[in-house]
């Protein structure tokens, strides 16, 4: 079944009664329009669903007025995850004192139609994508209307070109692994994040050179999804699989906070027992008991280059990927 066609300028001219050039008047605020004329317009606009192009209307205001930060994620975990919040409230103060609006377009998996439906209306000048997936489909989407965007978090290999901002994810892995290491840890699990995300996979990579290169078993692995449930969860299944476990790296402080209610409420003291490592330096790093030893990942440096770099991508400018620095910030729990 063929797909229906959308409407164009041309209808919604036809429909009103005017020529193509008072339409596009009327779509783009042009006060040289007759208030008849404008009802006129505006009420065929209405009664086809006419969305305007972006990349027509980027011709006549050539500056843009509103970005999308795109979340391919249920709305549940974003509203709930510090790491979106810090995220969100970086971007919104970068753009604080910018006529640019800002808007959020969230899905999760299975309905992720909505996102594209979003790009593809023409609401937006330009996206910022946050917690990219390999197969949500919103690559295709962008690069099939040349939409401008910047990724935060390395897009996936077969994403090759696309611009992005992200932290030095292997080092950071690695850090968290060293450590450990370093404090005499020598039976060393993971609570990985997904690994159909670069920073999933590319956190696992850093924590096995480390593993590797001090002549430890890299097998205690179980993959969480960067929440809280899964970071209990799998750390149950650690403790399963070896009781005699001295050591944790969580690649989220939220999978981190809850490896560390789960081995306090089975009497498994923190660090004595088992130190533990997360990623991020959250702010609910320095509310844990003891306080967390984690990987800082400058989430705010990450959201306001992207910014920088989208609006120099708005301008007609090329743009290059940028790598943050990571460092280690050690507390009590390793």
């Amino acid at each position: 079944m063929p797909a229906k066609r959308l409407p164009t300028l041309e209808d919604v001219a036809a429909r009103a009664g005017v020529s193509r050039a008072t339409a596009s008047r009327v779509v783009n605020a042009d006060p040289r329009v007759g208030q008849a004329a404008r009802e006129a317009v505006q009420a065929s606009i209405r009664d086809l669903g006419y969305r305007p192009n972006r990349a027509a209307r980027s011709l006549v205001r050539p500056d843009a007025d509103s970005i999308a930060v795109v979340v391919p994620e249920a709305e549940e975990r974003v509203f709930s995850d510090p790491f979106f919040s810090a995220i969100l409230g970086a971007i919104y103060t970068k753009l604080a004192d910018s006529p640019v609006q800002v808007l959020l377009a969230v899905a999760p998996p299975g309905k992720r139609d909505k996102i594209d439906r979003y790009l593809r209306g023409g609401y937006t000048d330009g996206a910022i994508v946050v917690s990219h997936h390999r197969d949500d489909g919103i690559t295709d989407v962008l690069r099939e209307i040349q939409l401008p965007a910047v990724y935060i978090g390395r897009p996936h290999a077969g994403d090759v070109g696309l611009p992005y901002v992200d932290v030095d994810n292997v080092t950071g892995g690695m850090l968290a692994a060293q450590r450990l290491i370093d404090g005499g840890r020598r039976r060393i699990g993971t609570v990985a994040g997904p690994q159909d995300m670069a920073s999933g996979y590319d956190r696992l990579t850093g924590w096995r050179r480390a593993m590797t290169h001090a002549g430890l078993a890299d097998d205690l692995v179980e993959y969480g999804d960067f929440t809280a449930a899964s970071g209990g969860e799998k750390m149950l299944r650690l403790l399963e699989r070896e009781p005699n476990l001295d050591g944790v790296f969580a690649a989220s402080d939220l999978m981190a906070v809850s490896v560390i209610q789960e081995l306090q409420g089975r009497g498994i003291s923190v660090p004595e027992d088992v130190a533990v490592v997360g990623f991020d330096d959250s702010q609910m790093a320095k509310l844990t008991r003891p306080p967390l030893t984690t990987v800082l990942s400058t989430t705010s440096g990450m959201a306001s280059t992207a910014v920088e770099m989208l609006l120099t991508l708005l301008k007609g400018q090329q743009v290059e990927h940028v790598i943050l620095p990571t460092e280690l910030i050690p507390r009590d729990s390793a």
